[in-house]
């Protein structure tokens, strides 16, 4: 593991940058294959038993959410969390600033994730927001937005810890676009182990007549058939 967080800034900035980004801004998401290799993905997911790396656990049912749990990691994030998540903030922060102009917000993305966490901090939002998810047989997500507080990231990011008809079945991740005035459309995705899928974390700019539109996005797991399915999720602001 020490060996490939070393090897992972690199990993982040072969990716196909320029075409993720048209992807984001014409879609709303994007697929990178391969990211993380097998044996990595094994290491992160058995990191669910290990108490002491995490600050929460939310029992799905409880609250709605869906069936399943996940956990927050607590800080300090273990080192593979905390560098990739500052170096795809670093790709990303020039089209959330692209968002935020099509979109007429008021927030600048700074170049760092340090200064945009401090932004955060400032404004009462200190808690880590990674989290690593377990679905079993039957397990969920409903249709969601992950936002923590009144400052968050344009997008975020899920890295796939399980093999697809391997460790499980069903488990579709689920993404629902919901343009005014026009009913909603639905992209079902199933990446592989070690894929890594970008989106859209609340709205996304759309090209119309009279300019760019707000288009809601949210997000979610389709019902687990069989197996156990692990994901990794890189929150990029911090919660209250």
């Amino acid at each position: 593991m020490k060996t490939f967080v070393h090897t992972l800034p690199d990993r982040i900035h072969q990716l196909d940058w320029s075409t993720m980004q048209q992807q984001l801004f014409a879609e709303g998401y994007t697929l990178a294959s391969g990211v993380l290799p097998q044996e990595v993905c094994q290491e992160i997911a058995a990191w669910y038993t290990q108490p002491d790396l995490f600050r929460k656990t939310i029992r799905m049912e409880q609250f709605r959410f869906g069936q399943g749990e996940y956990k927050y990691f607590n800080n300090p994030l273990p080192d593979l969390i905390e560098s990739m998540r500052a170096h795809l903030y670093f790709h990303l922060a020039s089209t959330a600033n692209q968002y935020r102009e099509a979109l007429q917000t008021d927030i600048a993305y700074p170049a760092t994730l340090s200064e945009f966490l401090t932004y955060c901090h400032q404004r009462g939002q200190h808690k880590p927001t990674p989290l690593l998810l377990k679905y079993e047989k039957e397990g969920y997500n409903a249709l969601h937005q992950d936002l923590y507080g009144n400052v968050y990231f344009p997008f975020q990011a899920v890295c796939f810890l399980s093999e697809p008809g391997r460790d499980y079945t069903g488990g579709e991740f689920v993404l629902l676009e919901q343009r005014p005035r026009a009913q909603s459309r639905a992209e079902v995705l199933i990446p592989r182990q070690g894929d890594l899928l970008i989106f859209t974390t609340h709205h996304r700019p759309v090209q119309g007549a009279r300019g760019f539109y707000k288009v809601a996005m949210k997000h979610g797991v389709s019902s687990v058939r069989s197996g156990n399915r692990y994901t990794l999720g890189i929150i990029f602001h911090d919660a209250t």
